[in-house]
């Protein structure tokens, strides 16, 4: 049996990678079938690093929040929405449970599925939906993901996650061969943790000749990066590179420490020893899940101390 199902999870870079792992699970369970995602085309390059996805269709619904209406704009969502609609799928399936990716799915040709009012982060995007599932929401982002896509392709979910993504394959070591990936770049203030910890973080680090490599996605995160590494001799903060490229950077890592971030699930997704740092989230709704070595320091309103943290990754080193 063969079919086309079209994905629809645009961002952000955690939910992303989340979904991951349902690719990896579809395609072993329907083999012959064609799998399409759409995704926010900053993603892109990170989405088509996985084996099972057929084709990837990009959305710049970012890019075009922030654009002056004009000809070269209209012309460009006209175009998404010819490749959007160029094929007559079996199944459409909206992962994100937003307004907004609703009307991507009541854009598109087929039989559209989504969460029901009572599962689904803003309700009025089930409306959008010809197919709307029960899925509990008193669970983490992965399982119910599993779940929704499990009813519409008709299997149980079962086994631990596997997001599709080779370390070994994707692994490269410019920074030499033991380096830590250090996340402490977030959108939320709240998620932060102050630079003087990292600073404590980093010397425990080179102490354990481990070198520091700080990442950033902006200028704020940037500067941040720089005045951590401005502490730390040694330390190292590459330049601004897509995320195919960010992936195997941390693919080669010794050890990734990171707050609640996007690239936190990726290392999870990679099999790379973790530490994660919570802080204004809840590990057990948005956690790391990987088959990796993972420990999580914290939780929702606390500020563990570098101690805890140093104590963690030594465990995983």
């Amino acid at each position: 049996m063969s079919g086309d199902v079209l994905f629809i999870k645009t961002s952000s870079l955690g939910d992303v990678i989340h979904h991951m792992q349902e690719l990896t699970e579809d395609h072993a369970r329907l083999p012959a079938y064609r799998f399409v995602w759409v995704v926010e085309e900053a993603f892109a390059p990170l989405v088509r690093l996985h084996p099972a996805v057929s084709s990837v269709i990009s959305v710049a619904s970012r890019r075009w929040r922030r654009s002056l209406p004009g000809p070269a704009l209209w012309r460009e969502i006209a175009e998404f929405g010819q490749t959007l609609r160029a094929c007559n799928y079996d199944a459409i399936v909206d992962t994100q449970g937003l307004i907004r990716s609703a009307l991507i799915a009541r854009a598109a040709r087929g039989r559209r599925h989504g969460y029901d009012s009572g599962s689904i982060r803003e309700r009025a995007a089930s409306l959008f939906y010809d197919v709307r599932h029960r899925v509990a929401r008193d669970q983490h982002a992965i399982l119910r993901n599993r779940a929704l896509t499990g009813l519409v392709l008709g299997y149980t979910p079962e086994g631990p996650p596997d997001y599709g993504l080779d370390r070994a394959a994707l692994s490269a070591t410019p920074h030499g061969a033991r380096y830590a990936v250090l996340l402490h770049a977030t959108a939320q203030r709240e998620k932060e943790w102050p630079v003087e910890h990292w600073v404590a973080l980093g010397q425990s680090l080179l102490a354990r000749n481990i070198r520091p490599v700080l990442l950033w996605g902006n200028a704020r995160e940037r500067d941040r990066s720089r005045a951590i590494a401005a502490a730390l001799p040694g330390a190292d903060v590459p330049d601004l590179q897509p995320l195919d490229g960010v992936a195997r950077l941390i693919a080669g890592a010794s050890l990734v420490v990171g707050v609640d971030t996007g690239l936190l699930h990726l290392a999870a997704a990679l099999n790379v020893p973790l530490a994660g740092i919570f802080i204004g989230s809840e590990p057990a709704l948005t956690g790391p899940i990987g088959q990796g070595p993972i420990v999580v320091v914290g939780g929702r309103g606390e500020m563990p101390p570098p101690a805890h943290v140093i104590a963690a990754f030594d465990r995983l080193l």
